[in-house]
């Protein structure tokens, strides 16, 4: 058969798959993205999403999960694949062709670098995702802060109008502590009154567990749970675009 009417290999060179992870949480009103810093070349001291490449026996998922707790130690966590990124070039040794996932965590553990990270930390994604910062290898090796930028924002789309934000919440949480998480991920204030109306407008999007408390100081506030509507109808729009 000739390379006009079917598969040529010489024309084709081996191609890698990897999986990279954007993994969000919130500490000290900062929305944040675990890290590692990387121990191996190309980019070696450079900051990375965890990730790594394929193997032959595996799944995508499974490859994300298995990387994610080699590098950092997480397990567990539910996985939302983000997107494919395979431009030319991207990596230095050959061709990869990577799924990205994303993940959010209320409660963010400790981690330790493993496998080729030095280390793992958590870092505020300002200090990468900075309009102002140069678009260089040295800031996030190879293009992981594009994966980053996309996953910050597929993460600020779908609070608009999922139940995505309370994936940054406990179990259970009051309507204030809710706002809060989306005005982290934003980067905006919202109006009290208008928020507590548009969350609980949604018949089952949230559910009182008939308990008070004051942990936010102030007033006993109402504390609820994630309920079985996982569509916010309205949708709750961001008021203006977020910074980085």
């Amino acid at each position: 058969m000739s390379s006009k009417q079917g598969y040529d290999p010489s024309k084709y060179p081996p191609v890698a798959v990897t999986v990279d992870i954007v993994l969000l949480t919130i500490r000290d009103d900062s929305l944040e993205a675990l890290l590692v810093r990387r121990g191996q070349e190309p980019f070696k001291g450079s900051y990375a999403l965890p990730g790594g490449f394929v193997r032959p026996d595996e799944t995508l998922a499974d490859a994300a999960a298995r990387e994610l707790e080699e590098e950092t130690g997480a397990r567990g966590m539910h996985l939302e694949q983000l997107g494919t990124y395979g431009d030319p070039g991207r990596d230095p040794r050959m061709r990869v062709v990577s799924a990205a996932y994303l993940a959010l965590i209320p409660n963010p553990p400790e981690v330790t670098g493993g496998s080729d990270a030095e280390v793992a930390e958590w870092v505020p994604i300002a200090t990468f995702l900075d309009a102002s910062l140069p678009e260089s290898p040295s800031l996030l090796a190879f293009d992981h802060r594009k994966i980053l930028r996309d996953g910050v924002e597929r993460a600020r789309a779908k609070l608009e109008y999922s139940g995505l934000a309370t994936a940054f919440c406990g179990t259970e949480f009051t309507v204030g502590e809710l706002r809060r998480v989306y005005e982290i991920v934003w980067g905006v204030d919202l109006d009290a009154r208008n928020f507590h109306r548009k969350v609980t407008g949604t018949l089952g999007f949230l559910e009182p567990t008939g308990e008070m408390t004051t942990r936010g100081g102030g007033r006993p506030a109402q504390l609820f749970r994630r309920g079985a509507t996982q569509t916010l109808n309205p949708p709750i729009l961001r008021p203006t675009p977020s910074v980085v």
